[in-house]
């Protein structure tokens, strides 16, 4: 009827209030922002840069305390610090822990996105962990919100595919995830160049070196999915941009809503599945 009486929505793009029937949004000129597809898949999932790093680190601690809970007898109480609390290979498999035995036994293709959410024992999680915390903070500052989001799930993904492809059994970790932002970081300093992106460049080669070192002294170490993941996340940041060169377009906020909506899936199924096997 009246003017005063046109609906409001935030833009799915740039989150600005505007006029659910225009055309073109004033302020980022996304085409028809009031369309159902574009504000389904933009507010399918509600994260923030504020807590995205905390709700990873949460949810991979919630699998961890369950892939414990599902077969507790069998927890490493060793006096081996990396291999105290580790959960059984049995509850690993059922959560998701990807690989050829997996993958070809058993065709589970999704363990390439759960597999990231698993861990070996409490040093493993920990370690993966606090890097996280530690090179997250740089990505979301240089390539935002969503951008990251499909840097960690998709590289993980990746990471995984080379291991797979190299023939590793048997493999879990955030690790090829948190390569994953590595390799976007080292993108991202080569590219942008000059003072800042060089001293970038050369704090995340120190990680990249101490990752060589330890997979090399370290037994059992998955190295074909930490190089999967860091040149994952080369391609990627070359693919998706950062800040600098362009901003976070509706495209890139729609792939990390989809990523949330697979990962949530994924785990999902690996959770309920897990708890059916185990105690049916």
């Amino acid at each position: 009827m009246h003017n005063s009486e046109r609906r409001s929505i935030l833009c799915p793009n740039c989150r600005k209030l505007i006029s659910s029937d225009e055309p073109v949004c004033p302020y980022c000129g996304v085409t028809r922002p009031g369309s159902w597809g574009k504000k389904t898949l933009s507010n399918l999932i509600h994260l923030s840069p504020d807590n995205i790093i905390s709700t990873i680190t949460y949810t991979n601690v919630v699998l961890f305390v369950i892939s414990i809970i599902l077969n507790p007898i069998s927890v490493g109480l060793s006096t081996n610090p990396l291999t105290l609390l580790a959960p059984s290979d049995n509850s690993l498999l059922l959560l998701g822990a990807t690989g050829t035995i997996p993958i070809e036994r058993f065709h589970r293709w999704w363990s390439l996105v759960s597999a990231s959410y698993l861990h070996g024992g409490i040093l493993h999680i920990f370690f993966n962990m606090m890097a996280l915390r530690q090179l997250g903070p740089l990505v979301l500052r240089e390539y935002g919100f969503s951008r990251m989001i499909v840097l960690y799930t998709l590289s993980g993904v990746i990471g995984f595919w080379v291991s797979y492809l190299a023939g590793v059994p048997f493999t879990i970790g955030a690790s090829a995830s948190i390569c994953g932002l590595i390799g976007s970081i080292l993108y991202y300093g080569k590219s942008r160049g000059g003072i800042y992106g060089e001293a970038m460049f050369k704090q995340v080669t120190g990680w990249v070196v101490g990752l060589f070192l330890f997979g090399v002294m370290v037994p059992g170490i998955n190295n074909w999915g930490h190089g999967g993941g860091i040149l994952g996340g080369v391609v990627l940041g070359f693919l998706l941009g950062y800040q600098e060169k362009r901003r976070e377009s509706l495209f890139h906020k729609s792939l990390a809503n989809l990523c949330i909506l697979l990962t949530i899936v994924v785990l999902a199924w690996a959770i309920l599945s897990a708890v059916y096997y185990r105690f049916t």
